[in-house]
């Protein structure tokens, strides 16, 4: 069953919440994870968090041998992008990975991040679709007043791109109010949907694709025909671990970006191979099977370099919702390219 409704608004406040004390925690020095090992050696061993049975552009980019001497630590995985960014911010982990609408909204909480390279987004093969029952009447923006639409995560990638949709066409706030955002993990999303539990569904990878498969749905919009390819996620840092640990942070940046290429150019079937076997390698019995559906990490700019526009589209949107004060914030605050040295000679 999908989980029960919670409101925007409750939402927003708790996650605003959660980012004030990501922040206090950051400010009074309490990570164990951001700065440097005290001795003016810079850490050469990374914590992060990963995702079951999957393979992150960090993984890839160790088993490829790009990181040279150093070494990552899985401490756990994941499931959600606010939750990683958290725990990089508060010192659990030395980087994470989120939506770049999540991203400023840590730093509007007042946590010192940096987004230092792409680490998701969408394109042909790798994109986010807004699905409907085959014979449903919904077939159009207005069409959603008054519906309900299930997605992971409220305030976040999904419903960011649903209020664009809306917006772009021509839909007033009043009537965009009316659209109701619920929370439904994704595993239960095309039941849900199937069971006319909620009439728009997001489906993405794997699940999409099993769901297209068994028929009886059709895209409303996907996200990559509302916007065009684009990058939707980073990595971010503590500024405190960039400052103290630049060499590290610039083999682990430059790593990713090979990493990105490597998929970008390696025949797909030779790519799933790598990555299965990585599974396997890590020992933690994960199943494989989403893997066989791998088609791409889908960013965008050539070695996952962050431009203005990345985050200048949700800068809009969270101003645009009171979410954090117009002007706050120009994009070149949010990132930096300068640890990326692919392409660079």
């Amino acid at each position: 069953m999908p989980a029960a409704p919670a409101s925007t608004s409750t939402s927003r406040r708790q996650f605003l919440t959660l980012l004030g004390i990501s922040a206090a925690a950051v400010s009074c020095g309490t990570a164990t994870a951001t700065g440097g090992s005290g001795s003016g050696a810079q850490v050469k061993t990374l914590k992060y968090q990963g995702s079951v049975g999957a393979v992150t552009l960090p993984e890839l980019a160790a088993d490829l041998g790009y990181f040279e001497d150093v070494t990552l630590e899985w401490v756990g995985n994941t499931t959600s992008g606010p939750q990683d960014i958290q725990s990089a911010a508060t010192g659990q982990t030395h980087f994470g990975s989120a939506f770049n609408g999540a991203v400023i909204k840590l730093a509007a909480g007042k946590a010192p991040i940096k987004a230092v390279i792409s680490s998701y987004g969408s394109d042909q093969y790798s994109y986010a679709g807004y699905f409907v029952l085959e014979d449903s009447p919904i077939r159009s923006a207005r069409d959603l007043i008054g519906r309900s639409v299930g997605m992971n995560t409220l305030g976040a990638h999904y419903q960011a791109l649903l209020d664009t949709y809306l917006s772009r066409n021509g839909l007033s706030k009043a009537d965009a109010a009316k659209v109701e955002a619920l929370v439904v993990p994704p595993v239960n999303t095309e039941q849900a949907l199937r069971a006319r539990q909620i009439e728009v569904g997001v489906l993405t990878g794997i699940l999409r694709d099993k769901a297209v498969a068994s028929g009886g749905i059709r895209p409303l919009f996907t996200d990559v025909e509302l916007l065009g390819p684009f990058s939707a996620g980073t990595y971010i840092m503590t500024e405190r671990f960039i400052k103290q640990n630049p060499d590290t942070v610039r083999t682990f940046v430059t790593g990713v970006a090979k990493a990105i290429e490597w998929s970008r150019t390696t025949p797909r079937e030779e790519a799933v191979a790598r990555m299965t076997e990585i599974v396997k390698k890590r020992g933690r019995n994960e199943d494989t099977t989403a893997l066989q559906y791998w088609r791409s990490f889908g960013i965008a700019e050539t070695g996952g370099r962050i431009p203005d526009k990345e985050f200048q589209l949700w800068l809009d949107w969270l101003g645009e919702r009171g979410e954090i004060k117009k002007g706050q914030f120009t994009p070149s605050d949010l990132y930096t390219n300068e640890f990326n040295g692919y392409g660079k000679g």
